[in-house]
């Protein structure tokens, strides 16, 4: 009977089959035989991909993964509108409900629109209390997923209408699953989420987390039923709250319709946006001119990340990403040299096999296989060193993050395959080419001592790359950490800490002005007896975290707003004494400075200096909260303090001042504490305490002042962190090569070595010999690294803070660093070298 048709294809694949199976037992065979080589590979590779696998994982989640069950991620957008201000194009991601409505209502290009924010609020009573994330979002936003609920249903837009909307909750798979024990009868249940006493009426379904993936909502409210709340809580003035143009708390994302371009969805966006621009002009007389503002829309990627507002943090990760595959490279680097130096010991079994009649290309497929089996291994340790090392990076980039596993996550896993994939191919193609271009005669002629120098440019071009690549690592960790050195020691005017701030959640209990005063009294009053507290204050506004801002008016001064940003803060009289801010001349507030008694005020050097140039500010009048107001008298001045900005920009010369809590702002606020020492040690003590004070289910939440400054310099201490960790990895890597070329070349010139001595070279003469190499090689690397180093580092300066990316300290430290490791590097094989027995070396073949 004849073959079937697949039979000749099926012979075809045989063979090869056969011979990669071949090819894949020779490789294991020749790696078991030398253990300690194969260890420092597998090693070196898994630090790389490990590195780069850990790294992925992290970026991935901030610019390039989209939320789960997102239905048309390349559709769906972030809206954020834009407008100049003092000359300035500022893009805001954030809108009030009114235009909200307004865009949706006058955009043609969307299919649909949803509005949304996350909030911290209590969920539950009594001791089940807890503070956790709520989505708070519009009824249109489930169709932005595919995400149908396990368990009942959604709100609906008849649920999510304006003014209260209704008091409906979904809750997430997660907390379902916690709180409820997965009960199938929890919908029609009563549960509290903030001052609302919410129905349950459905189930998200598992892995479902909106747009927060790095903090998971516990539950999802109607955007309208909490914003009626909010409303009625902050006593938000004039018109209703789903009207208003002046109070912005919200984000609102849009799906484009299929067929619209990103520039005609700009451009409709754009048309909406003065129109209703316009329509708060007829409310509010004081707008800034169409022609002025230049309003217009953006929408960006669904990633806020990615949006025109980029965070610093988010351009570090992609810095430091780069910074991850630059360690790869120097990695495979490594072990490249290490395969060619072994390639290079096999060159006369090479040309034996050759001359033996094995083709080249049978040659050049077992020395793939076997850098591609070494680059699976490396990657399969790297995947172990990204899941547990990982966790240092997610921490410091994603702290909010859940911790995420690598290992059951496939996009890392598909990337951690493809970079030991690339390190399998760039590892193996110094040694292919080295067997590509045998001189099979001189290669049988050739003895051990042959093919040192000549033979080895390529592992000398090899490590003069990782060196390079070292220095331009280091300065950037250099740059960094400079960097954070100086944020670190930018006075900003108050002492951190030892302060704790202390906010009051009212959680819907309703109290009169009265009532609310002598609450916030008794409180203060109560901190102070607290050991460990030494003072403490009254407050409304927090540097770095909440700001208030009025109308200011200055005899002479035409619009004291066209000066700059002038932020205010309502105290009692120990806030001096107790946030540490220094009196540069008069007095602070007063306990005689009350209600009826005359209006005082107390300005920061430099408002003093803007509004009074040139004049005492003691004693001069403002007006504050309009012209008619009665005067309030400057009674002293204090030091700047940074508040919205660590630099040195207008943006970042706080124009602050402070008024009497009790004649501005009696009834709201909360408290500074003080402690004795480190204020994150009496954080709990003190809620406790205060917390027995609070009514019904209100309660207070006690922060410590240095975790709110630490988020303003989370870019610097990350960049700083992880450029050295990686700089320092490099380092080490670059020393092992550079180790290894010259061990290398000191066994190749073993004779030579054993001739000088017999002529009676000296010992220091041998070791001079060899550390001059090594040090030659360090030095092309320092000086290509250097020039390296100078062509990028504009590009790093505005991550950078009051440090110039070409800092001549850095540039000098790093180059003496490696320097230092090369020579260190170089030591060992000269010693070797400066005690070769010379009659042994003068028998070496």
């Amino acid at each position: 009977m004849p073959p079937s048709v697949d039979a000749a294809p099926g012979r075809s694949r045989a063979p090869l089959w056969d011979a990669f199976t071949q090819d894949l037992r020779y490789a294991v065979r020749g790696l078991k035989s030398r253990p300690g080589f194969t260890l420092a590979v597998v090693l070196t590779l898994a630090l790389g991909i490990g590195a780069n696998a850990a790294m992925f994982s992290v970026v991935d989640r901030l610019l390039f993964r989209p939320p789960p069950f997102l239905r048309d991620p390349a559709l769906t957008h972030r809206v954020y509108l834009a407008r100049n201000y003092r000359g300035k194009e500022f893009a805001g991601g954030s809108v009030q409900y009114a235009r909200y409505r307004d865009l949706t209502a006058w955009t043609h290009s969307f299919a649909r629109t949803a509005e949304f924010t996350a909030r911290q609020l209590a969920i539950g009573v009594g001791s089940e209390s807890r503070e956790m994330q709520v989505g708070v979002v519009s009824a249109s936003f489930f169709g932005f997923f595919d995400a149908p609920p396990v368990l009942g249903r959604y709100f609906t837009t008849a649920e999510d209408t304006t003014p209260t909307g209704a008091a409906v909750a979904v809750l997430s798979y997660g907390y379902w699953q916690t709180a409820y024990g997965a009960r199938r009868d929890v919908l029609g249940k009563s549960l509290q989420v903030g001052a609302t006493l919410y129905t349950i009426i459905g189930v998200a379904p598992r892995g479902f987390v909106g747009l927060w993936p790095d903090q998971p909502p516990a539950v999802f409210v109607p955007i309208t039923a909490y914003g009626a709340e909010m409303a009625a809580a902050i006593h938000l003035p004039g018109e209703a709250w789903y009207g208003t143009y002046h109070w912005t708390w919200a984000s609102m994302i849009a799906a484009r319709k299929p067929g619209v371009s990103l520039a005609a969805a700009n451009a409709d966006l754009t048309s909406a946006y003065l129109r209703s621009y316009n329509a708060q002009g007829d409310i509010d007389h004081g707008m800034t001119p169409v022609a002025i503002a230049k309003p217009h829309g953006i929408v960006a990627s669904i990633l806020s990340e990615r949006g025109p507002n980029e965070s610093s943090e988010a351009k570090v990760a992609t810095w430091i990403g780069g910074v991850a595959l630059v360690v790869l490279l120097i990695a495979c680097a490594n072990v490249a040299n290490l395969l060619l130096a072994r390639a290079l010991r096999r060159r006369r079994e090479i040309a034996v096999r050759i001359a033996l009649g094995v083709g080249r290309a049978r040659l050049l497929s077992q020395l793939f296989t076997e850098s591609l089996l070494l680059a699976a291994l490396g990657g399969g340790a790297g995947l172990v060193v990204a899941q547990f090392g990982g966790r240092v990076l997610r921490a410091e980039l994603l702290p909010n993050a859940a911790d995420a596993t690598v290992l059951s996550d496939p996009r890392t896993l598909l990337f951690a395959g493809v970079a030991a994939l690339a390190a399998g191919f760039l590892t193996g193609l110094a040694p292919v080419l080295r067997v590509r271009r045998a001189d099979l005669t001189g290669d049988l002629k050739a003895g051990a001592r042959e093919g040192g120098v000549v033979r080895s440019r390529t592992r000398v071009a090899l490590l003069v790359l990782q060196g390079t690549l070292s220095v331009v690592l280091l300065v950037g960790a250099g740059l960094f950490v400079r960097s954070l050195r100086n944020v670190r020691t930018v006075p900003l005017g108050y002492d951190v800490d030892p302060i704790l701030i202390v906010d009051l959640q009212m959680r819907g209990v309703n109290l009169d002005s009265a009532a609310s005063v002598a609450l916030r009294d008794r409180l203060l009053e109560e901190a102070r007896t607290i050991p460990g507290v030494v003072q403490a204050s009254r407050q409304v506004t927090v540097p770095f975290w909440s700001m208030w801002n009025t109308d200011l008016h200055v005899a002479g001064i035409d619009s004291v707003q066209q000066l700059g940003e002038f932020d205010l803060n309502a105290v009692s009289p120990s806030y001096f004494a107790t946030m540490g801010t220094r009196l540069l001349a008069g007095r602070g507030i007063a306990a005689s400075d009350v209600a009826g008694a005359p209006r005082v005020i107390v300005v920061g050097q430099s408002m003093a200096q803007v509004l009074w140039p040139g004049q005492q500010a003691l004693g001069q009048c403002i007006h504050v909260g309009g012209d008619t107001v009665p005067c309030t008298t400057v009674v002293g001045i204090a030091q700047d303090i940074k508040a919205q900005d660590l630099g040195n920009s207008e943006a970042g010369r706080s124009f602050y001042y402070y008024l009497s809590n009790a004649q501005f702002n009696p009834d709201g606020g909360g408290l500074f504490v003080r402690t004795a020492g480190p204020a994150a040690a009496a954080q709990e003590n003190v809620r406790r305490r205060l917390q027995a004070i609070m009514p019904g289910v209100s309660y207070v939440t006690v922060t410590p002042f240095a975790d709110i400054i630490g988020n303003q310099t989370q870019s610097w201490r990350m960049g700083a962190t992880m450029f050295t960790v990686f700089g320092v990895l490099a380092l080490a890597l670059a020393a092992i090569g550079l180790y290894g070329v010259i061990a290398y070349n000191v066994a190749q010139r073993t004779q030579e070595m054993g001739v000088r001595i017999a002529l009676g070279a000296q010992a220091r003469d041998v070791v001079q010999l060899v550390l001059r190499e090594g040090m030659k090689l360090a030095l092309v690397g320092v000086a290509l690294g250097t020039v390296v180093a100078l062509a990028v580092s504009r590009f790093v300066k505005p991550l950078l803070f009051q440090v110039s990316p070409r800092d001549p300290l850095v540039f000098v430290s790093v180059a003496a660093v490696l320097l230092a490791v090369a020579a260190l590097a170089s030591v060992v094989p000269a010693r070797r070298a400066a005690h070769v027995d010379p009659m042994k070396a003068l028998r070496t073949e």
